[in-house]
């Protein structure tokens, strides 16, 4: 059979994900490749890979996509990694430098900014100075890795998937496991297990994970991501979709 092309994304979130699938036979039917979100959504509109977990914002660049597996990245309140670090109270924002690296976030910075927060900073992509611009009305969205251990280290702190839920009463869907073209079922069953696995055994991956003092990373995997694809985290990936199409 031919292998199934998969773009994964490459940051901790993910890890449950990839040692489920490097530790069952799937590993054995698939081309992997790690990329960061933005670039894991790109190799899906452009055909290279018939899966990828991407950020939920691309699928408006997709002619075609379905939801392929019952996991995603996602959480239900603070999520501890998605986050806008600022120098000043958020109605005080003149400037909001956006996340090279991200699309999803970006977005959902973008709807909260215009409908729960009602403001318009300039936004700033690709920002030479970007997170290090010590101006007191900059902010900037920062996903991922980068973000651990920094909630200390700025005056205001907002946790985008803690926003969400304030907003909308809802959990949010970060990433999930899209396809720009059909799926053999049953290997959409298989890889299912597979995710399954890895969640399963996260208590062993963390084990292998390196400690860090500044973030709890047990906390993070095991409590702050919410990976089940539950029926309110498809509302709220729906109500996202409407709002970014609103923007």
């Amino acid at each position: 059979m031919k292998k199934i092309k998969i773009s994964a994304v490459s940051y901790t979130n993910t890890k449950p994900f990839l040692y489920g699938i490097q530790h069952t036979d799937i590993i054995n039917k698939i081309d992997l490749s790690l990329d960061i979100p933005a670039d894991c959504a790109q190799k899906l509109i452009d055909d290279e890979v018939d899966i990828g977990l991407i950020p939920v914002a691309a699928t408006l660049n997709l002619p075609y996509w379905e939801i392929v597996s019952t996991y995603c990245i996602g959480a239900v309140g603070a999520v501890n990694s998605v986050f806008i670090f600022s120098n000043c109270e958020i109605h005080e924002v003149t400037k909001l430098q956006l996340d090279p690296e991200s699309r999803s976030s970006n977005n959902l910075a973008r709807v909260l900014l215009k409908n729960y927060w009602k403001i318009q900073p300039e936004l700033v992509t690709n920002s030479p100075e970007y997170s290090v611009d010590q101006n007191t009305t900059t902010a900037f969205v920062q996903i991922g890795d980068r973000t651990f251990g920094k909630k200390d280290k700025y005056p205001f702190v907002y946790d985008l998937a803690e926003e969400w839920q304030k907003f909308t009463g809802l959990s949010f869907v970060f990433a999930a496991w899209i396809a720009n073209k059909p799926i053999p079922k049953d290997f959409i069953t298989e890889f299912d297990q597979a995710l399954k696995n890895g969640l399963d055994h996260r208590a062993e991956l963390l084990k292998e994970l390196p400690a860090r003092a500044d973030f709890d990373l047990e906390d993070y995997l095991m409590h702050k991501l919410d990976f089940d694809l539950t029926e309110d985290k498809r509302k709220a990936l729906y109500l996202f979709l409407e709002y970014l199409k609103a923007l």
